[in-house]
């Protein structure tokens, strides 16, 4: 048994006051109990005046890619084994910023789907996203055209075992010479994909730039939308009603916030031309959150330099800077998450995985706290700490 003590907790829903102890064995929480109570045979880790919560959970990354500039225009080129390296060291990333479960929406043929097991984190994965021939990402090897191709699409990967299917219903920012404001597939395409995947138990998420595309999507159906960035051709514009049909259908946003530095010319050129702005999307997430859209945090990590894997807590901090409460943000990243991708983490209450990272400081009042990760578990097991080795009793 291990005893995590800790000066308060964030549970992945409410903050609990400190002083703290989370008790873990077999790789799950037996119990959150307030103080620092004797617990006879526990190994205990003194974490101070840290704050406790939920490993994070990233709905949006691509391991593939290598957290540089034209990553993923790049991904051809990659050997087996330099896939494999690049994927490692993503985790590593990942690991090293407090994230516990990763989403994949995206591989280069099925490199994260084939290796998901072998990895420390619980890796999630789409494969090759369904795209349109020589639609957004498709050199990741996922072009479909027409209803029996996409259904024979799902089915593959339905056979191949992934969590989720991953279809773009627009253009791309990071494909040169798709369009972003553009549609991919029509409604009845994306209704196939939704019909079908749910017929085989997988959710649909759908990775949709322009407002017709997503309008597209909760048409059809979908779980999850992607970027929702609802651009026109007049800039990005939300409608009231969209913003109804995402809440009454319970689909899951992620906004993919969270940048770590400018984007690279050629990016802000293409965002400038077709009015696209990163304030604005931030501004859009707490827009959406304040309507009761369902949200979950995600990066669309290591596809360019200011979008590199790791980068979580940037992806937080964006939500509450756009007006998403802390509880609210913390809760997009852990138990928000966890419900959105099926995973019995994101909590920490009885009976739970025992993912859980500690950080310095009260991220409930200061959101920032997220970039100071000092503990992580993963299954009960400490896998990468600063705390110095007195702080076992």
């Amino acid at each position: 048994m291990l005893a995590l003590r800790a000066g308060r907790a964030f549970d992945g829903e409410h903050s609990l006051a400190g002083p703290v102890t989370v008790l873990i064995e077999n790789g799950t929480i037996k119990a959150v109990e307030q103080g620092h109570p004797d617990v006879p045979g526990a190994e205990v880790v003194d974490l101070g005046t840290a704050t406790v919560l939920p490993g994070l959970i990233d709905t949006h990354v691509h391991l593939c890619a290598d957290s540089e500039n034209g990553a993923l225009d790049r991904l051809p080129d990659f050997s087996p084994e330099h896939l494999d390296a690049v994927i490692e060291d993503s985790l590593d990333r990942h690991l090293r910023a407090g994230v516990t479960t990763v989403r994949d929406l995206g591989d280069r043929q099925w490199a994260v789907v084939e290796q998901r097991s072998k990895h420390r984190q619980r890796v999630l994965a789409s494969g090759p996203p369904i795209t349109c021939p020589r639609g957004h990402c498709w050199q990741m090897g996922g072009e479909a055209a027409g209803e029996d191709e996409l259904r024979r699409a799902v089915r593959e990967r339905a056979e191949r075992k992934v969590d989720v299917v991953k279809i773009m219903a627009s253009g791309g920012f990071a494909t040169p010479g798709t369009a972003v404001g553009d549609c991919q597939f029509t409604e009845q395409e994306l209704r196939v994909v939704v019909e079908e995947a749910h017929a085989h138990g997988l959710p649909v998420t759908a990775h949709a730039h322009s407002l017709t595309a997503a309008q597209r999507a909760v048409a059809a159906g979908v779980d999850g939308i992607e970027h929702l960035s609802c651009l026109t051709d007049r800039g990005m514009h939300v409608p009231d009603d969209l913003l109804d049909a995402l809440a009454e259908a319970d689909i899951a946003v992620c906004h993919t916030l969270g940048v770590t530095q400018e984007p690279p010319p050629f990016m802000k050129e293409a965002w400038d031309k077709i009015g696209m702005s990163y304030a604005t999307k931030v501004s859009m997430a707490g827009l959406m959150y304040d309507h009761g859209v369902k949200t979950v945090a995600g990066t669309d990590g290591g596809i360019a330099a200011g979008k590199p894997h790791g980068a979580i807590a940037y992806s937080v901090v964006d939500l509450v800077k756009g007006g998403v409460p802390n509880r609210g943000a913390l809760a997009s990243a852990t138990s928000q998450a966890a419900k959105v991708c099926g995973v019995t983490k994101g909590v920490l209450k009885p009976g739970w995985d025992a993912d859980i990272i500690a950080v310095r400081g009260n991220p409930m009042r200061d959101i920032t706290a997220l970039h100071d990760v000092t503990t992580v578990i993963i299954g009960g097991q400490i896998v990468t700490t600063t705390l110095p080795a007195d702080r076992r009793v």
